[in-house]
């Protein structure tokens, strides 16, 4: 039924060119993004799917894995506005947000405040390695990430549409690392990790940039058909029985919801919002689209489960005493709750 009636939804010649341009789109991406980056497919997947359903992305990796290279590179294909943060542990807030300064007319003499734009008010802002700052910078993202304005002295003002916030990470166990405050986690659609390529892969990436190979890469779309496929993507109507299945995947995930498997009691201190339930349900809109469906599937929402949910589960001591983490309780919850057998 499902499957009828989203076929019947886009049964019109318009929407399917609009859904076909979107595919073109985000081909014509991937192909000028791998002109620079080598392999992962999957990482690149969930960046793009936070784009176009208007999210955020957090990539977490090592140094050394391309995660600068790689969201620069996206940035300059969609055409919007760039801006870079290297995050510091001597950056202020104000260095993102910008501030107010004093400057003095020449001609009549009289000083007034005039606000200077930060790096805040791009479509794309790199905050790369955003954990090498302390959380007092890095909470200045939060309204920008959630309302699209921000405040400084009380006064507020819109950011550009559309605006995205890709946040590159070190791992925690790194030197000289600050853990993200939840409140600002919660706000990223997905964490995505990034991991060591292949020897094939890593032999490709070696060839490719130790030779004089310039690539020039170019836009393939603009703001305004971006926001269009925002709008798009929220068209793709979702079963009631998935969106159930996914609202009772996320409550799995809180110790105290009576729904909790032993496990998640005995290792969860806090499960995910939501909000999670939210950002599932979208990037699997965008992910069916991508797969030439009209609907959203089951296997969408277990594909993007862990991206989705792994920055929002608290752990406790045991989990750590025991080394679990964060993804292999995913796996149990998700191996816990499997879709309805038969189903798409």
């Amino acid at each position: 039924m499902a499957t009828q009636a989203a076929e019947t939804i886009f049964d019109t010649t318009e929407l399917k060119q609009r859904i076909e341009h979107f595919r073109t789109v985000r081909d014509g991406i991937l192909a000028q993004v791998h002109e620079v980056i080598v392999g992962q497919e999957e990482v690149l997947e969930q960046i793009l799917i936070a784009l176009f359903s208007g999210g955020h992305c957090l990539i977490t990796g090592l140094p050394g894995t391309a995660k600068t290279l790689m969201v620069r590179t996206i940035a300059q294909t969609l055409g919007l506005v760039f801006k870079r943060v290297q995050f510091t542990p001597d950056l202020m807030p104000s260095d993102i947000t910008g501030t107010d300064i004093i400057e003095e007319d020449p001609t009549t003499g009289r000083r007034r405040w005039t606000f200077v734009e930060g790096p805040i008010f791009g479509n794309v802002l790199l905050a790369d390695e955003i954990n090498r700052t302390p959380p007092k910078t890095q909470s200045a993202l939060l309204e920008a990430m959630q309302e699209q304005s921000c405040t400084v002295r009380g006064n507020h003002y819109a950011l550009p549409a559309p605006f995205f916030v890709l946040a590159t990470q070190n791992p925690i166990e790194l030197e000289g690392t600050y853990p993200l405050p939840e409140a600002q986690l919660d706000r990223f659609l997905f964490n995505t990790v990034l991991d060591y390529l292949s020897a094939r892969d890593e032999v490709k990436v070696v060839d490719l940039t130790t030779a004089n190979r310039v690539v020039e890469i170019r836009p393939v779309t603009n703001a305004g058909e971006i926001l269009d496929f925002q709008r798009l993507i929220r068209m793709v109507p979702v079963a009631e029985s998935v969106q159930e299945y996914v609202v009772n995947l996320v409550r799995a995930t809180r110790h105290n919801s009576g729904s909790a498997p032993d496990f998640v009691k005995k290792y969860v201190n806090f499960g995910a919002s939501v909000r999670a339930a939210q950002f599932i349900v979208l990037g699997a809109k965008v992910r069916a689209l991508t797969r030439h469906r009209y609907h959203v599937a089951y296997e969408d929402v277990t594909a993007l489960a862990a991206p989705v949910l792994r920055h929002r589960i608290l752990l406790n001591f045991h989990a750590e005493s025991e080394h679990i983490d964060t993804d292999e309780i995913i796996r149990r919850v998700l191996a816990d709750m499997p879709p309805p057998a038969g189903k798409p």
